[in-house]
């Protein structure tokens, strides 16, 4: 998967879960659950770090392009910044909960 169609789908699914008019079960949606989606986010960035090390000594051996390994740097950099991104607005709404008086 990309970065930009993981993204994408991360994006889509916090923005279906924030626009939400009513409160819903995720079973009912027939949706992933948010430690599903949040799980395979991380292996996906694993996974890109692990093409992106694959790069890195590819080029070392002179067997690719530092075009090749800009690209991976840049994808995996991408998509860690997604997950941290959506690491912070779960913070925020945890806090934000916390908050709230019982």
């Amino acid at each position: 998967m990309t970065p930009a169609a993981l993204a994408a789908g991360a994006y889509r699914a916090t923005q279906g879960l924030t626009n939400r008019t009513e409160p819903r079960q995720v079973a009912e949606v027939g949706g992933t659950d948010f430690g599903a989606m949040l799980k395979a986010a991380v292996g996906d960035v694993s996974r890109q770090g692990a093409a992106m090390d694959g790069k890195a000594l590819a080029y070392a051996g002179g067997k690719a392009d530092v075009i090749d390994v800009v690209t991976a740097v840049a994808e995996t950099q991408a998509t860690f910044e997604t997950v941290v991104a959506l690491r912070d607005k779960v913070i925020s709404a945890y806090e934000e909960i916390m908050k709230m008086p019982i």
